[in-house]
């Protein structure tokens, strides 16, 4: 059944999931698997309620490394989210996913001087300098475009450590942002700036925060460690980027943040800094809690089998779609939240290993998960992969290539990237007279 048979307010198998209304198998059939679909109302019921809860002073950037998607971009910037970019697409993917310049920072310990030019050329809120090397490189270039008050932030590693995240990203040795001890000394290179102005500071300690707690003692250190350098640097804090990197819950052992506890210790931090700031824009940055929870991955089995008294789903889809499933950089692999899609409130009585169809024995996206008997032909879903999907997984590994991912808006199924194809992989490469 496709979409186009599909008549809203039909009657949809019981046990089947659906995204508003829309059952996955008439999504499959149209649009194929494997292939990631997103639902716009779980992104609008994230953003609006973590909004509400939020001080009035903090603005919302949308982190794009989280899920890149122009159309994904597009529905949070509707929503009223401004982007935080790492790259040259990046940037380009939120101009055109109607982002204004004003609402957009660049960040990233390694960024091109085409980068750096690109930005001055769309003339973004802030370049985030990760070096007063960088900083002096910003400021040659827009110099030589006749430019003045180019708009700056300098990324700080505080000497504080981060409590509490997944995957620290200051308070260390790291390539990110400044040490707080070099950026003390750098008064005279900020004085001899001729067309960018420092405009304010950025520190972000790391990702995957489930304990309000921590995020609030971070933001706290960095509230105070931000104040104190603008103070010994003379610079105006016009704006703070004060990081985010709010976690959502993957595994069985893990709750989700407490969003409303989270809100009530930001407020006790944040007010008192707004108000002797009251012209500082506050920034948190946000991606996997923001998305992930939108996000499903949808793959067809192919065969069912056992080996050795296991059993094994294999999948028409795997790891080169979904390497965050694999546990990298965990200690221990802990299996996403999987289930039957064809029969997903059915019982779970069995247990499968679901393989996808890569040549490797890594090519495993969940050990032993708990499912109702599963059949060639049946969907199953990998749930919350919303975000860190196919742009941070090989897709290319054995020339399998991109999947397709599909939005459901509004009530309707909307292909937001098609699925790579044979020539889409063979079109670049050159083979030479041999």
């Amino acid at each position: 059944m496709s979409q186009e048979e599909y008549v809203p307010g039909s009657p949809v198998d019981e046990e089947e999931r659906s995204f508003q209304g829309i059952p996955v198998s008439a999504i499959a059939e149209e649009f194929g698997t494997p292939a990631y679909v997103y639902d716009s109302a779980v992104l609008r019921e994230g953003y609006t309620r973590l909004r509400g809860l939020l001080p009035a002073a903090v603005d919302i950037f949308y982190s794009l490394k989280a899920n890149p998607n122009v159309s994904i971009c597009g529905v949070l910037n509707r929503l009223g989210t401004g982007a935080e970019i790492s790259s040259l697409v990046e940037l380009r993917t939120a101009l055109r996913a109607g982002v204004s310049p004003r609402d957009i920072i660049f960040l990233g310990p390694g960024k091109t001087t085409a980068e750096l030019e690109a930005c001055l050329d769309a003339g973004i809120h802030a370049v985030v300098c990760e070096s007063l090397e960088e900083l002096r490189l910003l400021d040659r270039l827009a110099e030589d475009r006749g430019l003045a008050g180019v708009g700056a932030m300098l990324r700080v590693n505080p000497e504080f450590h981060t409590k509490g995240s997944g995957l620290a990203m200051g308070g260390k040795p790291r390539q990110f942002g400044i040490d707080t001890a070099l950026l003390r000394a750098a008064a005279p290179t900020l004085a001899g700036l001729r067309a960018v102005r420092v405009r304010g500071l950025h520190a972000y300690m790391g990702t995957r925060f489930l304990n309000h707690a921590d995020v609030v003692h971070n933001t706290a250190e960095i509230l105070r460690t931000s104040e104190e350098l603008a103070r010994e640097l003379g610079v105006t804090l016009d704006t703070l980027d004060f990081g985010g990197g709010l976690g959502i819950a993957y595994f069985d052992n893990e709750k989700d943040l407490d969003v409303e506890a989270l809100a009530a210790g930001l407020r006790e931090v944040v007010e008192p800094f707004a108000a002797r700031f009251p012209d500082c824009r506050l920034i948190m940055e946000l991606g996997r809690f923001l998305t992930a929870p939108a996000g499903t991955y949808v793959t067809r089995a192919l065969y069912v089998k056992e080996s050795m008294g296991e059993q094994f789903v294999v999948a028409d889809g795997g790891t080169n779609h979904h390497m965050a499933a694999v546990g990298i950089g965990s200690f221990v692999k802990r299996n996403f939240p999987i289930a039957s899609l064809t029969r997903y409130h059915a019982a779970a009585t069995e247990e499968y290993t679901l393989a996808g169809p890569l040549c490797t024995p890594n090519d495993v996206i969940g050990k032993r998960v708990a499912l109702p008997p599963v059949r060639a032909g049946d969907l199953i879903g990998v749930e919350r992969s919303g975000a860190y999907g196919p742009s941070a997984s090989p897709v290319n590994f054995l020339s399998h290539g991109h999947p397709a991912e599909v939005l459901v808006h509004e009530g309707r199924a909307r292909l937001i990237r098609r699925r790579a194809t044979v020539d889409d992989l063979l079109e670049p490469q050159r083979l030479i007279d041999l």
